[in-house]
């Protein structure tokens, strides 16, 4: 039985742009297709529901064209906002460029979900069970950043808190950064994100320092690979590589966030971490098949993928009891 998310991060509309490659400075190009899609934290939202967590969200959304497009897309994903709307401000947007490789470049305009204080929050409350996740978009917002982290901090200590730092992570303070590190019980994020942390390595050193000096109180730290798949390192000392899965990728927007989304949602119904990133390695893969940010794939879909390669996740289930 999986718990609740709990998704205390910020939610946009993207607007979206296909591009055969960036235009060179001071020059032009004509989009062959365009979207408005709701993104940023929405994409993460989407993955763990779809693999049957029950999600809420406890950011800001904003008044206005952009927060009643995000309230929409919400409902009908079956997603409930736990906070009322920004009575001044419409929610922020971000222009998303994909280009021939499928490779994305960001610009990105704050709106409602930048602004968060105590009072803002009082309605987000966690019963036992529930999983809370951030991102490190949130906390770069100077608006926000230190409400959310007090509210971290408080945090019951049952209470499995998650944390992707996200490309943004060199915005973020160093003190408000090790604050929520330090509250941090599974953190997922990127090469790059590990190093701006812990320093430069190969991703096994890196885990290592980042679980012995910036998250004392973690389970486990995931460092995403792209394509590569995932290492994951475990507090007890375990390591271990989990391969991706080679496709004919479309689109890697969304891709960390439906693998964090996955793999929070896979650990919330019992999966061991490395079943747990397996599954999630399984969800990316196939959402960058698709277009779209919030493209992830149910779990049944994901299943039938693992199945169709003979890794039922009962089977990876069992050779993780044996791993070392």
């Amino acid at each position: 039985m999986s718990g609740r998310l709990v998704h205390v991060g910020s939610a946009v509309v993207d607007y979206v742009y296909r591009i055969d490659a960036l235009p060179a400075a001071g020059t032009e190009k004509t989009a062959s297709a365009y979207a408005r899609v709701a993104g940023g934290g929405f994409n993460m939202m989407v993955a763990a529901s779809r693999t049957g967590m029950k999600v809420v969200f406890g950011g800001q959304l904003g008044t206005g064209p952009d927060g009643d497009f995000l309230r929409k897309a919400f409902a009908a994903e079956g997603i409930e906002t736990l906070t009322p709307p920004s009575p001044s401000m419409d929610s922020g947007n971000c222009v998303a460029m994909i280009s021939g490789d499928a490779e994305r470049t960001f610009v990105s305009w704050p709106g409602a979900e930048s602004r968060l204080t105590p009072d803002m929050m009082k309605p987000v409350q966690v019963v036992p069970g529930d999983w809370v996740f951030t991102s490190g978009y949130t906390l770069s917002y100077p608006g926000s950043r230190d409400a959310l982290a007090d509210w971290i901090e408080a945090l019951p200590a049952g209470i499995p808190f998650v944390f992707d730092p996200t490309p943004v992570i060199a915005d973020i303070p160093r003190p408000i950064l090790d604050r929520v590190l330090a509250r941090t019980t599974w953190l997922s994020c990127n090469t790059n994100e590990a190093a701006e942390i812990a320093g430069a390595g190969d991703a096994q050193t890196v885990a290592i320092r980042l679980l012995a000096e910036h998250c004392p109180r973690a389970e486990g730290v995931v460092i995403r690979a792209g394509a590569h798949g995932c290492l994951v390192r475990m507090a007890d000392g375990g390591t271990r590589a989990v391969p991706g899965f080679k496709v004919e990728a479309v689109d890697t927007n969304g891709a960390g966030d439906t693998h964090i989304g996955a793999f929070v949602s896979g650990l919330s119904r019992g999966m061991g971490a490395c079943e747990a990133a397996r599954y999630a390695n399984a969800a990316a893969a196939l959402s960058v098949t698709r277009h779209g940010g919030s493209s992830a794939p149910t779990d049944m879909e994901i299943q039938e993928f693992l199945t169709e390669r003979g890794e039922a996740t009962t089977a990876l289930g069992r050779a993780e009891a044996t791993a070392t």
